[in-house]
């Protein structure tokens, strides 16, 4: 184990300005945390953020780095808090550590390659800064070293799947080939030790056979550079394993077909130098064909550089070599964190051999301050989305802006349809809030529940919205079909006929409509009259216009409610549902105890307003297009409607917190408020609020006139 003074010397040795007591606060407090603990080993449980962080000297990280892996296990395993490391280390530490902790608290729930794949961009997506992920690296490289002394077989695969999965294939993808290849190893001796003995036999008995052959190699091949007057250093290996093994899988050849067991790092001063290299070595060795590739003009993802050859070298051996400067060999052996250690002639590239990932590191040490830090330190792979977890782990990915709903849809279309509510990490929150990263999301279900329209607003997700709209549309028809059948039941009754389905369906072909359903919706929704499907099926028969006193529709409502204080043959409002069937003025806001009168609108069926909304004073010259309608009594009890009243406040600190309370205190809510006019004495506004009908409305009015900041109240109408 470290001890305190080394791990100190360590960082100081490649950052002479390195925070020499920060980092003796962090050993002290990590050790005081962790306390007793032990691991699975018998070692103190201590031993391993302090091992975590002696990786990382290795890669020369800045003392950040090296202090958030010493304390990264503290907020998940000891009694300390994110508030204490705040406390003693600051914020930049305790994001990272909080970073950390959020990554250790994922675990994978299944194998398929899929679900690996969205755990990986869930990692580099919730990792906002990149030492968050070189720390959890190092973490996960240590477990790996250790974990033989893990007795559970079924644990030890679990785990040695899961770094096989995720934890290699993203060291790879940030450029840290050397941690990949050691990640993999170590996970291939556990997942299939019997594969890897034999590949090692195998080559332990070239080895016996062949002498050190890699050195006679080695030595031939810097001759042969050396005669054409390039000075390079070169350094021969085998293969690992693991490497070896994939590649027979992957080519399906046997282990003697392999032409790239040893392979040779040929490293030169300039990328000039690189090309000349190549051209002495396929000079003087035969090439294996299609095994040369110049990633040195296309790198690759990770800014990995350098040339690949495959020749039939010294001693007949099939070899690979790569040909590489040193500043490549540091991004190929340590990706991001080459950065700490190849700083010299920086100024000297052409800016291609780190792409992206250059520029994030010298923005990660050049920023001047937190802000600018953050702004540029952002992982921007997988912006657009955002990945979330059901409660049981299943990893759901939607797109960047989903809400509760387009999850409820992810998982499966009868959840999203019975969606009523969610709880995002626990807690109870809106239908509409923005999923972030990492988040748990239970939805909770009801039988009774249907999709609301409303959700079409914030919904982002194309399948939430064709299953939203397809429910709409269902319901507008249903609507329209019995409103349909209302106007024609009427109208046939007025012109004293029998109405049924059967003396409508002679008349399909003319309305072009395949069922006597879709003619009712059709009349529904105001496409056609009643009259004229009436004067269609009777012909003969067709009424005389009306004569002025019918169309007088106004007053002829108004008597109808006062007469014997009967309501006619009302249409039943049903299914208040905004954007369906049925819909409520905005220039009257009607409510439950107002008189009301419907208006037929071409494509949207039937405006409830009010007897005297002055919109009705233009409506007067069609009278086809009203209809009789009251509210269905014992149907709206606890309904919310809007209504909208105008107001005029005193301007004095806490008019608004007055009228806010008031309407509070009589159980309505402020669904919409605007100022319309402002002085020095008062301001008037235009206020919706929900109330269950007028009688509640008039509540309202009575209790804002009494109140001393409000000087008037008076409800809208137009």
């Amino acid at each position: 184990m470290i001890r305190q003074f080394e791990l100190v010397e360590q960082v100081k040795s490649y950052d002479a300005a390195a925070d020499e007591d920060a980092l003796n606060r962090a050993y002290v407090f990590s050790m005081k945390a962790h306390g007793a603990q032990k691991r699975a080993s018998g070692d103190p449980y201590f031993s391993h953020p302090l091992e975590v962080a002696g990786i990382l000297t290795g890669y020369k990280l800045d003392t950040a780095s090296i202090i958030t892996a010493l304390l990264h296990d503290t907020i998940e395993d000891t009694p300390a808090t994110l508030e204490s490391i705040e406390d003693h280390f600051g914020k930049e530490i305790a994001r990272l550590v909080n970073g950390v902790t959020k990554l250790t608290q994922i675990e994978i729930q299944s194998d398929r390659a899929t679900q690996a794949e969205n755990f990986r961009k869930l990692v580099l997506a919730m990792s906002e800064d990149i030492r968050v992920l070189l720390v959890k690296l190092a973490d996960r490289l240590h477990n790996m070293r250790t974990l033989r002394f893990i007795e559970n077989p079924d644990t030890r695969r679990r785990i040695a799947m899961e770094t096989m999965d995720i934890y290699a294939p993203l060291a790879e993808r940030i450029g840290m080939n050397e941690m990949k290849d050691e990640l993999q190893n170590l996970a291939f001796a556990e997942i299939n030790p019997e594969a890897r003995a034999s590949i090692l036999a195998r080559l332990e008995f070239l080895r016996e056979q062949g002498g050190d052959v890699t050195k006679r190699i080695t030595e031939e091949l810097e001759t042969t550079l050396g005669e054409a007057g390039i000075t390079a250093t070169l350094h021969g290996r085998e293969k690992t394993a693991y490497s070896i093994w994939r590649k027979t899988q992957y080519k399906n050849v046997g282990f003697e077909q392999l032409s790239d067991i040893m392979a040779f790092r040929v490293i030169v001063d300039s990328v000039e130098d690189c090309y000349r290299a190549l051209g002495v070595i396929h000079n003087a060795y035969p090439v294996v064909p299609d095994r040369f590739k110049d990633y040195i003009s296309t790198p690759k993802r990770n800014s990995y550089r350098s040339l690949h050859t495959g020749v039939i070298g010294p001693e007949r051996q099939r070899i690979e070599v790569q040909i590489r400067t040193r500043e490549m060999q540091e991004v190929a052996e340590f990706g991001v964190a080459a950065h700490w250690v190849y700083k010299q002639d920086a100024g000297k590239t052409d800016g291609r051999e780190y792409g992206w990932l250059r520029e994030l590191l010298d923005i990660l040490e050049h920023a001047e301050g937190p802000e600018e830090f953050l702004e540029h330190t952002k992982l921007e792979m997988y912006h657009d989305l955002v990945f979330c977890f059901t409660p049981r782990g299943e990893l759901i990915n939607l797109p960047h802006g989903a809400t509760p709903v387009d999850f409820a849809y992810a998982v499966h279309s009868e959840i999203g349809d019975k969606c009523v509510g969610a709880k995002i990490n626990r807690r109870m929150m809106p239908l509409r809030t923005e999923l972030r990263n990492g988040d748990q999301v239970e939805i909770i279900t009801s039988e009774a529940q249907t999709p609301s329209p409303m959700w079409e607003r914030f919904v982002v997700t194309g399948k939430a919205r064709s299953r939203i709209r397809r429910f709409i549309r269902s319901k507008e028809r249903e609507q329209y079909t019995e409103l349909g059948r209302a106007i024609l039941q009427r109208v046939f009754k007025n012109d004293g006929k029998k109405y049924s389905n059967k003396s409508l369906s002679g008349v399909l072909k003319t309305f072009s409509k395949d069922s006597v359903d879709d003619l009712l919706a059709h009349v529904g929704a105001g496409h056609v009259t009643g009259r004229k499907v009436v004067e269609t099926v009777f012909p003969g028969n067709k009424k005389n216009r009306r004569d002025k006193r019918d169309r007088k529709v106004v007053s002829i409502a108004k008597a109808r409610h006062k007469k014997d204080g009967k309501k006619g043959e009302a249409i039943p409002i049903k299914g208040l549902i905004p954007g369906m069937a049925v819909h409520y003025a905005l220039c009257c806001h009607p409510l439950p105890g107002d008189r009301i009168v419907g208006i037929i609108t071409t494509g949207k069926g039937v405006t409830i307003h009010t007897i005297d909304c002055e919109t009705l004073n233009s409506l007067a010259e069609a009278p086809e297009r009203w209809l009789d309608v009251s509210w269905e009594t014992g149907g709206e009890a606890g309904f919310e409607h809007v209504a909208r009243i105008d107001l005029t406040v005193l301007n004095e600190p806490g008019s608004l917190g007055d009228l806010s309370t008031v309407i509070a205190k009589n159980e309505a809510n402020i669904f919409n408020l605007k100022i319309t006019n402002r002085s020095t004495d008062f301001f008037d506004l235009t206020i919706d609020i929900e109330v269950v009908d007028v009688k509640h409305l008039t509540d309202i009015i009575a209790a804002l006139r009494a109140t001393p900041s409000i000087n008037s109240v008076e409800r809208a109408h137009g």
